[in-house]
C-alpha cells in the first residue's frame, strides 16, 4: 500500500500547525511572568509530549503504509508508545491547568477538582467502554478491541474530557479563555488516542483524524492561552453544588450498566475496575466534602463568636457596649451572685465636644476607657452605654464597690493630656445593687436615679440609690404631666406680695408671685414647679400667661385710682427670647397699662449666662417704659462693674443681706441702729442713681435697721405675705381711705404729696454720677424716719408662702 500523495499533505501540514502551536505556548511561557508562568510551563512541555507523540505516529504510519497488513506487531509497538505520550501529555496538560490562577487557590481545591473529574472520567470510560464492548460495539467492525495499548491513551482522554468542564463551571466569570484552553486539552489527548487506535486498528484515516485534533487542540491552547484574563477570586468551598458532579456521572454508569446487562452483556476486569474507581472517587469526595464541611462550620462558629463579641463591644474604647452589659447583667442574675452597678457620666463633656471637636472628644473617651479597664477588678466588667455615658458591674459587697468607686472618681478626674491642651473634667457616680431578688432592669434604674441624683447635687460625687429617689421622681413625672395642662385647667392664680414705702409701711407696689393649686395634688411650691418649668420648655408659656394677669390686674387697680406698681419676674430663658420684648408691649397695649407701671425682675443669676446680651435685652426692654429691677442682689453673682453696665432702676437687696445678726449703732454719734450692708448698698444705689427696695424684713428690728439706713421701700413678711388680689386691692384701699388708720406713734405721717410720687423712680440715662432724680431725692427725704415703733405689725397675716 502506497502512501497517497494527499495523506502526506495532511500529515505534513497537521505537524506544521502542531509545531507553530507548541512554539506559541514555548514563548508564551518564557514572556510571560507572574502567577501564569508555571502553568504556562506545564502547557508548554505538554505540548511538547503531544508534538512528539504526533511526530512519531505520522512517521510510524508513514513507514508502514507500504506493508500496513504485514506489519501489525511494528504497529502495535509504536501505538503503545504513543499512547504512553498522549497519556502523559494529557496528564501534564490537565496539571497545567488545575495551576492556572483562579483554577484552584489551595491544594484542597486542587484535590477536590482532581476527585470530581476522576468521577466524571470514570463514567466516561465506563460509557465508553459498554458501547464499544460486547455485545453493542457502537463502531462495529472498526471497533479496535483487540488492541490493549489503547487504554492508556483512553483513561488520558476521559481525564481530559471529564475534568476539563469541571474547571470552566468552577472557574469566575468569564470564562471564554479558559473554556477555550479546557477544549484545546480535551481534543490534543483524544487526538492521541485516534492515532494511537488508527496505528493499531483503525487505520491511516484515524492517525490522520488524530492528528488534525492533536493540532487543532495545541492550537486552540496556544491561542487561548495568549489572551488569558488577570486572575479573578472563585469561591474556595461550593459544597452546595457537589451533588450535581457526583449525581450526573452516577446516573450515566447506571444507565449504562442496565443497558449492557439487558443486553445479555458481562462485565470484565475493566468494567469492575471503572465502578470501583468510580466508587473510591466518590467515598474520596464525599469524606473531602464531610471534612470541608467541618471546616466550614468550625470557621462559622469562629466568626460568630467574633461577630457576637463585637456585638457586645464598643468599638471606640474596646469596652462592652450596652448589650455586653446587658448579657453580664443577666449570667449575674442567674448566677444570684452580690452585684453592684455604678453609673459614670462625665462632667462637662458636651463642652469639650464642642469648643475642642469630636476628634479630641473621642481620644478622651478612648483614655477613659483605658482607665477604667485599668482600675478593676478581675471580673468587673466595664462598659459604654452611649456617648460620655459608661457603667461598671462589680462583684461583691457595696462597701467595696464604694472604695473603687471612689478609686474610680479620682482616676477619671485627672488631666487628659491631649496634644492641643489638657482637658480637665470629672465624673458623677451612682451606686445600686439588687433589691431583694435579682432584677436587670430594676438594677439599672435604680442607678440611673443614683446618678441622676448626684449630678443634681453638685457633680463629681459619688450617690448611692434610695427609696425615696423612686418617689421623688415619681412625682417630678406627675407634676410635669399636670403642669403642662394647669393653664386651660384654670389651677394657676397670681398671689401678690406687698412693697410697702417706708417708714409709713403704706404698701405702694406688689410683686406677682405665681401659685399652682392642684385639685389632688395640693399646693404644689413655686421653687418645685418653677425649675421644672424650666427644663421642660415650659416657662415662656407659664411667663406670658404671668404677664397677662398681672397686667390685667394692674389695669383694674389703675382704673380704680389706686396709685400702685406691679413687678413680675422674668426668667433667664424668658428674657433671652427674642420675642419677649414684643410679648411684653403688647401685653401693656392690650391692658391698657402705662409702662412705667409695670417692673421686670431680673435675678441676679441671670447676669452670670452672657453679660453683653443680656445689657442688649434690657436696653429694648426699657424702650417700651417699662423698668427693670435686679432682684436679689448680694448673691454674689454681679461685680460692680457690671452693676454700672447694667441698664437698670432698682436694687432689691438680697433678705440674706438685710437679716443682720447685729445692726450696728452710729459711731460717736447719737441714732438709731442700722443695717451696714443695707447701708453700703443704698449708698451704692443712689450713687448710680437707683431706687432700692430692702427684701425679706420680717421684724421690727429689720425694719428700724434699713429705715436707718435711708431705704424707702421695703418688702417681707412684716408688711404682708403672697395674697389674692382682692386682699391687696383692700389693703390699697384702706391705705388711701380717709379713716385709714394712722402712722405708728413716733413715725411721722406720710404727706399726700408724698403718697402721688412714691414710686420709684426711673433711672435717668444721664445720670453720669447715677444721682436720683429730683423727685425721688423729695421723697426720700419726707420719708426719713426719727423713731420706729417696735409694735408694727404684719399688713396681713395670711399663711406663708414661699416666693418663686
Amino acid at each position: 500500500m502506497h502512501v497517497a500523495p494527499g495523506t502526506a499533505a495532511v500529515a505534513a501540514l497537521s505537524w506544521l500547525v502542531a509545531a507553530s502551536a507548541t512554539a506559541l505556548l514555548v514563548v508564551a511561557a518564557r514572556r510571560r511572568t507572574g502567577r501564569h508562568r508555571p502553568a504556562l510551563v506545564l502547557l508548554a512541555v505538554g505540548a511538547g509530549l503531544a508534538l512528539a507523540s504526533l511526530l512519531t505516529g505520522l512517521g510510524a504510519m508513514l513507514d508502514a503504509a507500504p506493508h500496513w497488513a504485514h506489519a501489525q506487531e511494528q504497529r502495535t509497538g509504536w501505538a503503545t508508545l504513543i499512547s504512553v505520550g498522549a497519556a502523559a501529555s494529557g496528564l501534564v496538560f490537565l496539571a497545567g491547568l488545575l495551576r492556572l490562577p483562579g483554577v484552584a487557590p489551595t491544594a484542597a481545591a486542587t484535590v477536590r477538582l482532581a476527585l470530581d473529574g476522576l468521577t466524571a472520567a470514570a463514567a466516561l470510560w465506563f460509557v465508553g467502554w459498554v458501547l464499544l464492548s460486547e455485545p453493542t460495539r457502537l463502531l462495529g467492525q472498526a471497533t479496535p478491541m483487540a488492541c490493549a495499548p489503547i487504554l492508556l491513551a483512553t483513561v488520558s482522554a476521559a481525564l481530559a474530557a471529564g475534568l476539563g468542564p469541571i474547571v470552566v463551571f468552577r472557574a469566575a466569570a468569564p470564562r471564554r479563555q479558559l473554556a477555550a484552553l479546557a477544549a484545546g486539552v480535551a481534543a490534543v489527548t483524544c487526538g492521541g488516542l485516534g492515532v494511537a487506535a488508527g496505528l493499531c486498528q483503525a487505520g491511516p484515516a484515524m492517525v490522520l483524524t488524530g492528528a488534525g485534533l492533536i493540532a487543532a487542540g495545541l492550537l486552540a491552547a496556544a491561542l487561548s492561552v495568549r489572551r488569558l484574563d488577570q486572575p479573578r477570586p472563585v469561591e474556595p468551598d461550593l459544597i452546595s453544588r457537589d451533588g450535581d458532579y457526583a449525581i450526573l456521572p452516577m446516573f450515566a454508569m447506571a444507565a449504562s450498566a442496565i443497558y449492557h446487562l439487558l443486553q445479555d452483556g458481562r462485565f470484565g476486569a475493566l468494567g469492575i475496575l471503572a465502578g470501583t474507581v468510580e466508587g473510591f472517587a466518590l467515598v474520596a469526595r464525599q469524606a473531602l466534602t464531610l471534612r470541608d464541611m467541618r471546616g466550614y462550620a468550625g470557621r462559622l462558629a469562629e466568626r460568630e463568636a467574633h461577630f457576637r463579641e463585637l456585638a457586645h463591644t464598643d468599638p471606640l474604647t474596646g469596652l462592652a457596649n450596652r448589650r455586653g452589659l446587658l448579657r453580664a447583667l443577666h449570667r449575674c442574675a442567674e448566677a444570684g451572685s452580690d452585684c453592684v452597678l455604678l453609673g459614670l457620666d462625665l462632667d462637662g463633656f458636651k463642652n469639650v465636644n464642642d469648643m475642642r471637636g469630636h476628634d479630641v472628644g473621642d481620644a478622651v473617651l478612648a483614655e477613659v476607657g483605658r482607665r477604667l479597664g485599668g482600675n478593676l477588678r478581675p471580673g468587673d466588667v466595664a462598659a459604654r452605654l452611649g456617648g460620655d455615658e459608661f457603667a461598671v458591674l462589680m462583684h461583691g459587697s457595696p462597701a467595696e464597690a464604694e472604695r473603687v468607686a471612689g478609686r474610680l472618681l479620682a482616676v477619671l478626674g485627672r488631666t487628659y493630656d491631649e496634644v492641643d491642651g489638657p482637658v480637665f473634667l470629672s465624673v458623677s457616680i451612682g451606686m445600686a445593687g439588687w433589691a431583694g431578688e435579682p432584677d436587670v432592669e430594676l438594677l439599672q434604674r435604680h442607678a440611673d436615679l443614683a446618678l441622676r441624683y448626684a449630678k443634681q447635687r453638685g457633680k463629681n460625687r459619688i450617690e448611692r440609690y434610695d427609696a425615696a429617689y423612686d418617689q421623688l421622681l415619681r412625682r417630678r413625672i406627675t407634676l410635669e404631666h399636670e403642669l403642662r395642662g394647669a393653664i386651660e385647667r384654670d389651677e394657676l392664680r397670681l398671689a401678690f406680695q406687698p412693697v410697702a414705702s417706708l417708714p409709713s409701711v403704706r404698701p405702694v407696689g406688689a410683686e406677682a408671685l405665681l401659685r399652682w393649686h392642684h385639685p389632688e395634688l395640693g399646693n404644689v411650691r413655686p421653687d418645685e414647679f418653677i425649675p421644672l418649668a424650666e427644663e421642660c420648655g415650659m416657662i415662656a408659656k407659664l411667663g406670658a400667661w404671668v404677664l397677662h394677669q398681672a397686667c390685667y390686674q394692674l389695669s383694674r387697680w389703675l382704673a380704680d385710682g389706686h396709685d400702685v406698681w406691679v413687678s413680675v419676674n422674668v426668667s433667664p430663658r424668658e428674657l433671652h427670647a427674642p420675642e419677649y420684648v414684643v410679648l411684653v408691649a403688647d401685653a401693656l397695649r392690650a391692658h391698657h397699662v402705662p409702662p412705667q407701671r409695670l417692673v421686670l425682675e431680673v435675678t441676679e443669676h441671670a447676669v452670670a449666662t452672657d453679660l453683653d446680651e443680656l445689657i442688649r435685652r434690657l436696653t429694648a426692654l426699657r424702650r417700651t417704659g417699662v423698668r427693670i429691677a435686679l432682684d436679689d442682689f448680694g448673691a454674689g453673682y454681679s461685680s460692680l462693674g457690671q452693676l454700672r453696665r447694667l441698664p437698670i432702676d432698682i436694687l432689691k437687696i438680697d433678705h440674706s443681706l438685710v437679716a443682720e445678726h447685729e445692726p450696728v449703732r452710729p459711731v460717736g454719734r447719737d441714732g438709731p441702729a442700722f443695717a451696714p450692708m443695707v447701708d453700703i448698698v443704698m449708698r451704692l444705689g443712689h450713687q448710680l442713681g437707683l431706687e432700692v427696695i430692702a427684701e425679706g424684713v420680717t421684724t421690727p428690728t429689720e425694719l428700724a435697721a434699713v429705715v436707718a439706713a435711708g431705704c424707702r421701700f421695703g418688702q417681707g413678711a412684716l408688711f404682708g405675705w403672697g395674697v389674692p388680689a382682692e386682699h391687696l386691692e383692700a389693703m390699697l384701699a384702706a391705705a388711701t381711705s380717709p379713716g385709714a388708720r394712722p402712722a405708728p406713734p413716733g413715725v411721722r405721717a406720710v404727706p399726700p404729696a408724698i403718697r402721688t410720687t412714691a414710686l420709684p423712680a426711673q433711672r435717668s440715662p444721664q445720670a453720669g454720677s447715677g444721682q436720683l432724680t429730683p423727685a425721688a431725692e423729695g421723697a426720700s427725704r419726707a420719708d426719713a424716719p426719727t423713731s420706729v415703733d417696735q409694735h408694727v405689725r404684719s399688713v396681713d397675716s395670711s399663711r406663708e408662702m414661699r416666693q418663686a
